[in-house]
């Protein structure tokens, strides 16, 4: 018996063994077959075949929705009507319309469906998923910005259309055009955005499942084909259920999506929507040379080894578009948390009989969403600095990291022993290499169940942390939202007792596959899920973890093995009876949301900021965290790409990102792994890591003189800490991207608008364009305007000519790096293992002179750990030079004496100002001393002074100064 029971187990175990490798190898070799497109997206396809119809009609084609105009109202910036859409038997379906105008100059437009809102339909398969349209995504994404503009007015309104003034001095205005409905946004009296210019909104109404003759109650691939579209019928092949990948999705409500047409009046370039791979201007979308003939898709999915260049979906969702011209910048939010496309087309407008002949383009958006209510926000700059600011008041600005995260990151798939982790820790003091953290994948745990450790490989977790800590860095370790499902597993018996877990349509708890095996996941829309996430990152009940553990959320799309399209039913159901439909993209962010809450708690009395990485994001997960590209690979090609994508991420709210240093599949040349560690030195997140099946890449590793050039690199990031210190200080405090594209900085510039291999770094002046092709050593940066540009290591003044290139030398170890005239920008010099290690040491300061003598820079510093910096624990400076007076000032014009320092900032008082270097000198700097003013006293301070020669600039090296970095100061340069 025993053996007999025996075999049975093996067979068990064999069996799971080779559907894991099935599964795993599947997953390795995900190509852009494996997701849809979008005739395989029943809803995508029947709108891009509405949109066909529309267009191919447009003579005589009436849009069927109409305002009601004796349903309008207006008050304290609201205005509320119905909109009526007549169908082809003369139904009419009522859908509520509110048009909100916010104070701060942001237009909201808001549908919904009088029917379902009423819970006035009838579900299919007898779901128990909710009647209503979603519309509980703005309680995830949206923490301000809503408050009513109540001097919005109401300037002229007749039965056929409404006009309101809102905003600052009423500059915007919104036409409402009743029949057909349509929206005009005005700036100035000038239309930049229209909704439904073309007719392609189309709300799909519910509607009974009526069953025909011979018409079998279920659906697959094979006899999708008898139900096409015939006779001037409406297409109803995939309104009832719909197959891809031998798997069916049951569609309770049936047919319900909303679409729509944005266009971009005047404006041929647009940006955003992250995340995708290829340039940061988007690209069009319905055929032609060197454009895509897919729509972007947004429907956040694991994606192994991506295509580059694609509109296929990847990991993350933020559906905000933006478009620049000349002067002038406009935005659309589309609030929708459900599988949404968007087709972008550029057509030439009339010609205007003042432009002289010329013709302009506009760029035509169609914004296409399976579920949910249709939500979108219109922002009319007219900066690109408007439109980032007021996007992060709707959704959040980008948390303060610990200062740590800003440093180096070293991580592969997996340090395989505690003992491993500090042999590497070792080995990187042994060679001088600076870094931050180690992290560990998923081998670290006790048969892939988190929250524990491997007895063998990680017997001792606890010695592990502590010599990290003692050498002032950081283990970071990932959890996953799959719990493997095992009796002796205590958190998979609490989830599943607890009923904590995401259920399948028929309300039972969702079982699928994972890198556990049989797994079910947490459902991060419920609050006691929540509760109880937090109560396992405690540091007694995750034993191991000290206070210098930190987070990885990976898989969070989530990511499903046997799922379709590698994720999970759309017919499941969360917290709510919300179906998986609605609330796909924001998944990922509930998850990231509930590891904050438990990070942030695991201990009593403890308030540190968290550091979680993420995946999966939607709009909003800025709040939380960083986020990085995913499963790239170790090409030149990926190199490449992995500047645009973060750029786009920057100026779409969240910033905080990175990809993975030397691509994650594969083996990178040495070559290549000079000029990555080169680009990831300008990542706001800089994280080397590999695939399990790589091999080992530590910078040591490498051997002379690569181990040296990318210690050089990392010395480089370190030296320049407090800068981008400083510009994650501005991405906090209004939404600027830490790195800034040239579309962003320079918006009078439109032939820098779609350059995205070139970078400034906060508001250093610092112009970096890394070298991302193989065998190249030199590069040609686009010179955005008419300033002075120094090369950063050599001071050479190159020659430079406004919105054309220059060419710079960059060797194997070195990255092209401009300082633009004008800049003032703080360092720390001294090399040190760590970002902790640098922490009270002394500022340099770089003061780069403009061709008109002046230059402005700042420095922002806190204890980069804890929320103190909200209690006005933080040093804030602004440096000006000025009529031959460089001078340091409180940025805010706070009264430091009001303020008690509490332990950071008392120490902060003896940091100091070390050395000022003035490059592009003025003459009067030719002497042996000046003259320093703080605290009430002079003194006299040492200057050597080189001058200019061969095409290198003058400079001066003024100090020692010994100012207190968090006083005022004057220095005399005249």
């Amino acid at each position: 018996m025993w053996s007999t029971r025996w075999s049975r187990r093996r067979m068990i175990l064999l069996c799971i063994w080779a559907t894991l490798v099935f599964l795993l190898q599947s997953a390795v070799s995900v190509k852009e077959h494996d997701f849809k497109k979008c005739d395989q997206s029943g809803f995508c396809k029947r709108n891009r075949a509405y949109a066909d119809d529309v267009s191919a009609q447009s003579s005589i084609w009436t849009s069927p929705y109409d305002i009601i105009p004796e349903s309008a109202s207006f008050k304290d910036g609201q205005w509320q009507a119905v909109i009526i859409k007549t169908i082809n038997n003369g139904e009419r379906v009522r859908f509520p319309v509110t048009i909100s105008l916010l104070k701060s100059g942001v237009a909201r437009v808001s549908v919904d469906e009088e029917k379902r809102q009423k819970k006035e339909i009838e579900l299919r398969h007898n779901s128990k998923a909710r009647k209503e349209r979603y519309n509980e995504a703005q309680d995830w994404v949206i923490v301000g910005g809503l408050d009513l503009d109540k001097q919005a007015q109401v300037v002229f309104t007749d039965k056929s259309h409404a006009s309101i003034k809102y905003g600052d001095d009423g500059k915007f205005e919104v036409v409402i055009h009743f029949s057909p409905f349509e929206l005009e946004f005005r700036r100035n009296g000038e239309t930049h955005i229209k909704f439904n210019d073309r007719g392609f909104l189309n709300l799909e109404h519910w509607r009974p499942k009526i069953e025909k003759e011979g018409e079998s109650a279920g659906s697959d691939e094979g006899n999708a084909d008898a139900k096409r579209k015939t006779n001037g019928a409406e297409d109803e092949s995939t309104w009832w259920d719909e197959s891809f990948g031998g798997a069916t999705d049951s569609k309770p409500r049936g047919p319900e999506s909303v679409a729509m047409d944005i266009s971009f009046v005047g404006y041929e370039q647009v940006f955003g929507i992250p995340e995708h791979t290829g340039p940061i201007s988007l690209r069009q979308t319905r055929g032609g040379d060197g454009n895509h003939n897919e729509p972007y898709r947004l429907y956040n999915t694991d994606v192994f080894e991506y295509e580059l260049d694609s509109p296929m979906t990847l990991y993350g969702a933020i559906p905000f578009m933006q478009a620049h011209r000349k002067d002038s910048s406009v935005g659309v939010f589309w609030l929708s948390a459900a599988e949404t496309w968007v087709d972008i087309v550029k057509e030439k407008d009339s010609k205007n009989p003042l432009s002289l002949g010329k013709t302009s383009k506009s760029t035509q958006t169609h914004w296409i969403s399976e579920s949910g209510i249709l939500d979108a926000f219109v922002f009319l700059g007219p900066t690109p600095q408007d439109l980032t600011k007021k996007y992060g008041e709707l959704t959040g600005y980008t948390a303060m990291p610990q200062e740590f995260s800003v440093g180096y990151h070293q991580c592969r798939w997996n340090y395989i022993s505690d003992d491993d982790v500090k042999d590497v820790d070792r080995r990187m003091d042994k060679y001088k290499i600076p870094y931050d953290v180690i992290w560990l994948d998923i081998e670290y745990t006790d048969e892939k169940k988190y929250f524990t450790w491997d007895p063998h490989s990680f017997a001792d977790p606890v010695g592990m942390g502590e010599q990290l800590d003692a050498h002032g860095r950081k283990l970071v370790v990932i959890i996953d939202p799959h719990i493997k499902k095992v009796d002796d597993y205590s958190v998979s018996t609490n989830l599943l007792s607890k009923d904590l877990a995401v259920h399948n349509k028929e309300g039972e708890i969702y079982e699928g596959w994972c890198w556990p095996g049989s797994s079910n996941w947490i459902d991060c829309f419920n609050p006691k899920a929540i509760e109880w996430w937090k109560t396992l990152f405690r540091y007694d009940s995750f034993k191991g973890t000290l206070a210098n553990t930190f987070l990885w959320n990976d898989m969070n799309e989530p990511s499903v093995f046997n799922g379709p399209e590698t994720t999970m039913p759309k017919d499941n159901l969360h917290f709510g009876q919300w179906e998986h439909r609605d609330i796909h993209n924001i998944n990922g962010l509930t998850f990231h949301n509930a590891s904050w809450e438990a990070m942030a708690s695991r201990k009593k009395g403890e308030r540190r900021r968290p550091f979680i990485l993420t995946r999966s994001f939607y709009a909003g997960s800025q709040r939380l965290g960083a986020m990085w590209t995913g499963d790239n690979q170790a090409t030149w090609e990926h190199l490449a790409a992995s500047i645009p994508m973060i750029l786009n991420q920057g100026i779409s709210g969240f910033p905080f990102a990175g990809a993975d240093v030397g691509g994650f599949f594969g083996n990178p040349e040495k070559d290549l792994m000079a000029r990555w560690y080169q680009a990831g030195a300008f990542y706001p997140f800089m994280r080397a890591h590999a695939h399990i099946d790589s091999r080992r890449r530590e910078p040591y590793m490498l051997g002379e003189p690569y181990t040296e050039i990318l210690t050089k690199t990392l010395r480089l990031r370190y030296s320049l800490l407090p800068a981008w210190y400083t510009a994650f200080f501005y991405a906090n405090r209004d939404g600027s991207p830490i790195v800034r594209p040239m579309v962003w900085t320079h918006p009078s510039e439109e032939s820098g608008f779609s350059i995205d291999d070139q970078l400034f770094l906060g508001t250093t002046g610092l112009l970096v364009k890394p070298i991302v092709e193989k065998d190249k050593f030199s590069t040609d940066i686009w010179i955005p305007d008419d300033e002075i540009y120094i090369d950063y290591n050599t001071y050479q003044v190159l020659k430079t000519q406004k919105a054309k290139r220059v060419t710079v030398e960059a060797a194997i170890d070195a990255v092209p790096i401009l300082m633009r005239g004008g800049s003032i920008f703080p360092r720390r010099d001294i090399p040190r293992r760590s970002a902790a290690a640098m922490r009270f040491d002394d500022y340099t300061l770089v003061v780069v002179v403009a061709k008109d003598g002046s230059a402005e820079g700042d420095l922002y510093a806190d204890d980069g750990d804890t929320f103190d910096n909200e209690k006005g624990q933080y040093i804030y400076r602004k440096f000006r030079l000025a009529d031959n007076v460089l001078q340091s000032t409180e940025a805010e014009g706070r009264d430091l004496k009001s303020i008690k320092p509490g332990e950071w900032l008392q120490a902060m008082r003896e940091v100091r100002v070390d050395r000022i270097t003035i490059v592009n000198a003025p003459a009067s700097l030719d002497r042996k001393e000046c003259q320093v003013q703080s605290e009430g006293r002079a003194q006299s301070v040492k200057v050597e002074y080189h001058a200019a020669e061969k095409g290198r600039a003058a400079f001066a090296v003024i100090g020692r100064v010994g100012v207190r970095i968090g006083e005022d100061w004057s220095i005399q340069l005249a």
